[in-house]
């Protein structure tokens, strides 16, 4: 347990308000974070690969060995990919709903990280500070508006720190809260294997251990229990497939080992920029850190020493990876709302020297800056372009110029900054930013010229055909299966007795058909020309291999001239 624990652990929790109106602000500010308009983007690839996984999980009925496009797709466990396909069989066809099902799993990573802040720090306000903070940074708010799996990993390894952080931190042996630490560690790593384990629990795990200095006395049993429990739930998936499907396991398992190494590889500095991840919070993230090493006397020093750690530690552990992505730096962002939270906090429970006033004032001051220039940019690259309406561009421009005077009549007030106010106007301009500029940046999406492969979902004629494809065109866009719902398979068109075995089937080209089947003894049924772009034809990123040509491939029926008698 921690130095002086126990007497720490009896102070009352400081609230401002009753405990329901904490969680009500937070399911608020997650509804516009994460659902409200997570439709304007379209699906992208990742998404896309996903999605076709679990609708090829309802179609064929195979959930415990994941397929795509009809190859075994091992590389990621599967609970994401189930909980997917549950919707798939409730609401099929819906990215909305399955959207919204990662903004549930968001707002569960936000709402056990308050759990978490407040308990850390027996103050409700702190949890509160960090749980927002942590909803309205760029990348949690990408990651919970799109179907993509690394949120889940992470929302329930939060969960499980959060157990942990309570069953090391009450007296007793506390065999509920160890068991349930032990669940969510199998969950995350259900959700996609050890990923969360190195990027969030490993750094955790070593700032615990050397600031807030637990202890197993007394709760040798339960813990490890909650091992068991945790090895339990991740393993038994990854075990049922060895069994079944050794080879192909063993040869994943291969791949995804040395891609960490040879994919994507990036310098061990390339992370550098990883306050930009934080989003509108980014200077606020660089000036918590700073803030830590320059004033020494704050009230949860220890609290504050122990997040600022715990992301340090997640960034170098991060950077040794030699494969890079910025969607990995999404667990940083815990232990980073966490430090922003205190340097928040402290800014509204102290008197500011001149310097600190001075580093606040800047941070608020670009935010104002933003807001004032984000109407000028709509006018610039939409209204003029016609693809906004002037009632919209009113409303945005109303809304941020009113933000932006209201936070520099804040950091300017004869009365001293106002924090809070500011605190409240960056919560508010996230909140109009998903609500209101996020129709604009949709219409970019839209094209009155798509023609969607989707329609063949409801197409009677194709129902019950095989779907192929030329592979001498490359491999298929995954967008067009997931648009499809079909499987669409690989097939020689240079060996005649493979047509006609395959007969009939649906042909998806991307060349002429016509051309493909000349000279061969086939009949074919033209359905039509599909373009899955969401640019229009001309834009820079209109892409080729998203247009396709469909037709039914059938035997040619011969006619015979009748014999005369």
């Amino acid at each position: 347990m921690y130095t002086s624990y126990g007497s720490y652990r009896k102070k009352e929790v400081i609230s401002s308000f009753h405990p329901a109106v904490y969680y009500l602000i937070l399911l608020i500010v997650c509804c516009f974070a994460f659902i409200i308009n997570n439709q304007v983007i379209p699906a992208d690839l990742m998404e896309s690969r996903n999605l076709a996984t679990a609708q090829e999980m309802v179609r064929e009925g195979n959930y415990l060995v994941p397929t795509m496009n009809g190859e075994l797709r091992l590389e990621k466990p599967p609970l994401p990919t189930w909980i997917a396909a549950g919707v798939e069989n409730l609401i099929p066809g819906n990215l909305i709903v399955q959207r919204c099902m990662a903004g549930l799993s968001a707002t569960l990573m936000v709402i056990f990280l308050y759990l978490t802040g407040t308990y850390l720090t027996r103050n409700r306000n702190i949890g509160l500070l960090t749980a927002l903070i942590l909803a309205t940074c760029f990348n949690v708010v990408l990651m919970g508006r799109t179907a993509t799996w690394d949120i889940y990993c992470h929302s329930f390894m939060t969960g499980a720190i959060y157990f942990f952080l309570v069953a090391f931190g009450e007296r007793g042996k506390q065999w509920g809260n160890f068991l349930a630490a032990g669940l969510f560690l199998g969950l995350s790593f259900l959700s996609k294997g050890p990923v969360s384990f190195y990027a969030l629990l490993l750094p955790f795990l070593i700032s615990y251990i050397l600031v807030l200095h637990p202890s197993l006395r007394g709760k040798k049993a339960p813990f490890f229990c909650m091992i068991l429990i945790a090895v339990i739930v991740s393993c038994w998936w990854m075990v049922y497939i060895l069994i079944f499907h050794s080879d192909m396991a063993i040869a994943i398992a291969q791949k995804e080992s040395t891609s960490w190494i040879n994919h994507n590889v990036r310098p061990w500095y390339y992370y550098w920029q990883f306050p930009a991840e934080a989003g509108i919070w980014a200077l606020f993230l660089v000036t918590s850190i700073v803030y830590y090493f320059t004033y020494k006397k704050q009230e949860y020093r220890r609290e504050y020493t122990f997040s600022t750690l715990w992301l340090i530690l997640s960034l170098i552990l991060l950077s040794l990876i030699p494969e890079k992505k910025t969607r990995y730096l999404l667990p940083i962002l815990v232990p980073a709302a966490l430090s922003v939270a205190f340097y928040i906090y402290y800014q509204i429970k102290c008197s500011l020297s001149k310097g600190e006033k001075f580093l606040f004032r800047l941070n608020a001051f670009v935010i104002a800056i933003i807001l004032l220039g984000i109407p000028v940019a709509l006018y610039l690259m939409f209204f003029q372009q016609g693809e906004i309406s002037l009632l919209m561009l009113s409303i945005t421009g109303v809304l941020s110029w009113g933000l932006a005077l209201f936070i520099f009549l804040s950091i300017y007030n004869r009365g001293g900054i106002q924090v809070k106010g500011v605190f409240v106007a960056i919560i508010l301009t996230m909140i109009m930013i998903e609500a209101v500029c996020l129709i604009p940046i949709g219409d970019m999406f839209i094209n009155e010229e798509r023609h969607s492969i989707r329609m063949l979902r409801d197409n009677e004629q194709v129902a019950g055909l095989p779907f192929f494809y030329n592979p001498e065109e490359g491999l298929l866009r995954m967008e067009l299966v997931y648009e499809a719902n079909k499987t669409i398979r690989p097939i020689d068109l240079s060996k005649d007795a493979v047509i006609y075995d395959n007969l009939p089937f649906v042909l998806v080209s991307g060349m002429p058909i016509d051309s493909l089947m000349a000279g061969k003894r086939v009949e074919i049924e033209w359905i039509d020309l599909f373009d899955n772009n969401w640019r229009k034809v001309g834009h820079k990123r209109h892409n080729p291999e998203l247009v396709r040509e469909v037709a039914i491939i059938r035997h040619l029926e011969v006619q015979t001239e009748p014999v005369e008698e």
